[in-house]
């Protein structure tokens, strides 16, 4: 079987091409990094220079942009959108119907809330509930 590819115009008027993943068949661009023990939902875009690591998650409809990486073991939930040169840090679980702005970073282990907004440039620290679930804290 070959691979496919689907195209599409961005705002720019650049066509950009995207290829099936193998676990998952969500849409990463050809200059997009995703490690093949990824899960990437059929509805689920990576935009170019993104990168996404081993067994990371992108759920239904979840959006990664252009340079953010989602790093190992992180989730990004149902329709969530990862900003423009984001991180997404390990463990970490990005909400259903969140959005975190271009260049913020969501630490290792830290969850966004569902529907939450991180702001651009911004910082979202992981609370005691958070390490206590990865067994970081007493």
């Amino acid at each position: 079987m070959g691979i496919s590819y689907v195209e599409f115009e961005d705002d720019a008027g650049i066509l950009r091409r995207y290829r099936k993943h193998v676990n998952g068949r969500g849409l990463v661009a050809t200059t997009a990094k995703v490690d093949a023990t990824a899960f990437v939902d059929p509805t689920a875009y990576v935009d170019p220079g993104a990168e996404v690591q081993r067994g990371a998650t992108l759920s239904h409809g979840a959006w990664v942009e252009q340079d953010a990486i989602v790093a190992e073991n992180a989730t990004v939930g149902v329709n969530a959108r990862v900003g423009r040169g984001a991180v997404i840090g390990r463990f970490a679980v990005v909400g259903p119907y969140a959005a975190v702005g271009a260049g913020a970073r969501v630490q290792n282990g830290a969850r966004v809330p569902r529907e939450a907004t991180v702001p651009e440039g911004a910082e979202h620290r992981a609370s005691g509930d958070d390490l206590r679930r990865l067994g970081l804290a007493a």
